[in-house]
Formats: C-alpha cells, structure tokens, sequence
C-alpha cells in the first residue's frame, strides 16, 4: 500500500540564499551550548545543528527539499561538514550524521567522539564496520535466536569463503549447505548477488564471499527500515522461488547486480496473501529492539523473508546501515521527529546528572 505524503513548500530561492539565511539566523541566536532558541511562528524553539558527511550519492537521494524544509520548521538545520578542515573547528554541532569510508576518517570520528561528548555520532564508526562484513552482520541475528508467539527468526545457513574458490565445492560438502546457494561479496559495499544451481559453478566467482542458502519465499522480501524506535516496513519483489524440478534440470551460476531495487516495490502488486502479509509488528519491535542493542546502531535495514509454506518463521538475509531512507515512505517525518527525540533525550539525560 502506498501512502499519500503531505507536499511542504521549501521557501528558498537558491542554495546560496538558503545558506545565507541559515548562518543569519544562528548568530542571532543564543551562543550558550550548541543549540540556541529560534523564533518560529512566534514561538521559540531550540535550533538543533546537525552537521552531514556522505557522498554525493547519499546527499541527493536523502537531502531532499522536503526534509530539509520541514526540518528547518521543526528548527533542526543540515550543515555540511568540510573534509579539508579540521572537525573539531567546525560546528557546533548538535549531532554529526555520516556516512563515509576509510581508516583515516574512522579515526577523525573516533577522535572527535573523546573530545566532543555532547555531541551525538550517528553512528559509531566501529558499530558500522561490524555491519559492514557480511558474516560478521547476521551473526547477532543468529545469537539471538529469536523465538516467539509470534514467529521465529533466524539466518540461513552460509559459510565464508576468503580464498581460493578451488574449495568451495568440499567445504560446501563439509558444512553440509544444500543447493541452490546465494553468494555475495564479503563486504557489504556490493550489492551484486548470485545464485548458483551446482557447487562447481561457484568456482568462478571472486573470494571473499558469503554463500548462504536459498530459501524459497514467494518471490517477495521485506524491507523493515529502522529509524531510532521508528518502524517502517515495505515489500520488495526478490528472487523467485527454485522448485525440485528445476535444480535438478539447471546448473551454473546466475549474476544480479541488485534485487531490491525502488522499481521493484510490491507494494501494490496483488500477491497471495500468505506471501504478502507483513511480518507481525510486536516481533519486528523485540527484533529491532534487540538489534539496537546488540549492534549499537540507530540508523539500518533489515532484508527479511518469510519462508514459503509457512506462516511465522523469518529469515534475516541482509543489514544495511543508513539505507535508502529515501524511499521509504513519509520519512522525512520520521527522521526528523527521531533527530529532535534524540537531543531532547540527551538534554534530559545531562539534565538529570546535573
């Protein structure tokens, strides 16, 4: 189902006037802490600074106009960070969103951490890298073990394979993971998958890499967007199932460059019911609860499925950090109501040790 979203009026003429007025109304407001007071339709509200480093990429698809018009309303103000300058001379920031790759910026971040306590990181550098790895990501899936009235959810069966792809055909028989597999590249910054139908195949493809098995799941996965406490889930068109048959009758490997794509929503398609229905949301609040946790994480993505024939056991297949928030549906409401519920709880907190 697809949600009609509110049209908000951005009233800025140019990306120059829009800065201009930002700085103009920040030094004009209060200079104790980095949040000052605002005035917004005659009401005084605390000015929130988050500062963003992300890719060109990123910056398009998530910095829209909407957002950033309604988060101006809402006095939170987006300020590019300047990856020439030092970061502890930039700011004040209330919060500093990222999302960048490499050692040396890893350590800018983690540095600024220890300095810079009162501000908020989203998220921590070494939280991301964990998600980062394809094993290590599911991993805290799997120690959860998740197992409710609701449902269950688990991982499939995968190995990792970090060198010679000679192997894989004995270390699929040791580890006793049934065909067909999907293999993906190790390291998260891929989305290209494959799908094998013989282990011999698998050969050709480039270690390191995860294979995991394939669950059949009615062609449809679930994309559960996390958001601090916010849930938001849609469905994703995916693979289509693999029948007895076919397996017997195919072999080699198939290459997919990205399943779940924007194109591919589910949303309005008239699917079977039992394949449609969303998973349960009391199981997806414990499971993104327990994840917040374990991960140390405010901001990623489930890919869920569930798996055909059954009603109540799920499958975690990918963790994404900083996902397309872009494509999900009213997020510039959700963003920007967890980013003020974010430093609210942080003033109280301080409040509260004072």
């Amino acid at each position: 189902m697809r949600v009609k979203q509110e049209e908000v009026v951005v009233g800025y003429e140019s990306e120059e006037g829009r800065e201009m007025e930002m700085e103009m109304e920040l030094e004009s407001s209060s200079s104790s802490g980095s949040s000052g007071e605002l005035g917004f339709h005659d009401n005084l509200m605390k000015v929130i600074v988050v500062g963003y480093a992300l890719t060109s990429k990123k910056i398009k698809s998530f910095l829209q106009p909407k957002l950033e018009g309604l988060a101006r309303n809402k006095g939170i103000f987006f300020v590019a960070i300047d990856q020439t300058r030092p970061l502890s001379d930039q700011g004040p920031f209330d919060i500093v969103l990222h999302k960048l790759c490499g050692k040396e910026w890893r350590q800018i971040l983690e540095d600024y951490r220890l300095t810079h306590p009162e501000v908020t990181v989203l998220d921590p550098p070494d939280a991301i890298q964990h998600v980062y790895n394809r094993q290590s990501m599911l991993q805290d899936v799997a120690d959860l073990d998740l197992s409710d009235s609701y449902g269950t959810v688990g991982v499939p069966k995968q190995l990792v394979i970090e060198k010679d792809p000679s192997s894989i055909p004995d270390a699929i028989k040791k580890a006793g993971l049934s065909l067909p597999l999907v293999a993906k590249p190790l390291f998260a910054k891929s989305h290209e998958l494959s799908l094998a139908y013989d282990e011999y195949s698998l050969q050709k493809l480039e270690p390191p890499l995860v294979l995991q098995e394939f669950v059949n799941h009615g062609g449809v996965l679930f994309k559960v967007y996390i958001v601090g406490d916010a849930i938001k889930v849609v469905r994703r068109f995916s693979l289509p199932d693999v029948s007895k048959r076919e397996l017997s009758r195919s072999s080699g490997v198939f290459r997919f460059p990205r399943v779940s794509s924007a194109s591919q929503s589910a949303d309005d398609a008239d699917l079977d019911p039992c394949i449609a229905e969303l998973p349960p949301r009391a199981l997806l609040e414990r499971l993104a609860k327990e994840l917040r946790c374990r991960l140390g994480l405010h901001l990623f993505n489930l890919d869920m499925i569930r798996e055909h024939g059954s009603r109540n056991r799920f499958y975690v297949i990918d963790i994404n950090y900083f996902p397309g928030y872009g494509k999900m549906p009213e997020y510039e409401h959700i963003f920007t109501d967890f980013l003020l519920n974010l430093v609210q709880s942080k003033f109280k907190n301080t409040a509260t040790l004072c």
